[in-house]
C-alpha cells in the first residue's frame, strides 16, 4: 500500500469517495445517477457513500448565494484580539451574530477572525459598535471591507487527489 493510500484510509477515505467529492465540488447539482454513470458505478453506490459523506461531516451540500445580488451591500473582515483566558465566552458570544458568517481562531497577530455579510452601514455599525466591541474578552477590532471579490473557489478536491 502507498503512503497516499494509507492516508485516504486514515482520514475514512477512499478513491472513490474522492472521486464524488470532487466532482460534487464542480457541481453540487449533480444527480447520483450523473455521478454513477461519469464514475462507472452503480447508483445505489454513490447514494450509500453520498449520505456517509455527509453524515459525517466530510461535506455538506448548499447553495453559495452571491452577497451583493441578494441584497446585501456590504462584506467584510474582522480581525479580533482577545483575551485567551476568555477564549469560550467570546467564541459562544460570536457565534450567536447571524452576520458572521465565517469564525475561525487563528494563529499570529489575530485570535479571531470572523468573515461578514451585512445590508448597510447602518447593520455594520450595529455589528462593530453595539455587539462585538460590547463581548467582555475582545481587547482590539480591525474592520476591513471587501471592495471587489477577484476569486472564489470551492472546487479544491481532497488533500489524496493525484496531482
Amino acid at each position: 500500500m502507498t503512503d497516499k493510500t494509507e492516508k485516504i484510509k486514515e482520514k475514512g477515505l477512499d478513491k472513490l469517495d474522492c472521486q464524488i467529492v470532487k466532482l460534487l465540488q464542480q457541481n453540487g447539482r449533480l444527480s447520483n445517477t450523473s455521478i454513477a454513470k461519469e464514475l462507472g458505478i452503480a447508483e445505489a453506490t454513490v447514494r450509500t457513500r453520498l449520505k456517509r459523506l455527509i453524515n459525517e461531516n466530510y461535506i455538506k451540500i448548499v447553495a453559495i448565494g452571491t452577497p451583493h445580488k441578494l441584497g446585501f451591500d456590504i462584506t467584510g473582515n474582522i480581525k479580533l484580539r482577545i483575551d485567551v483566558k476568555k477564549k469560550e465566552p467570546v467564541v459562544d458570544a460570536l457565534c450567536k451574530l447571524k452576520e458572521a458568517v465565517h469564525i475561525n481562531l487563528m494563529t499570529g497577530s489575530t485570535d479571531i477572525d470572523i468573515d461578514f455579510i451585512v445590508k448597510s452601514l447602518t447593520e455594520l455599525n450595529d455589528l462593530v459598535y453595539n455587539k462585538i466591541s460590547k463581548i467582555e474578552g475582545i481587547i482590539t477590532t480591525e474592520t476591513s471591507l471587501i471592495m471587489e471579490q477577484v476569486k472564489e473557489n470551492h472546487a479544491w478536491g481532497t488533500a489524496f487527489d493525484d496531482e
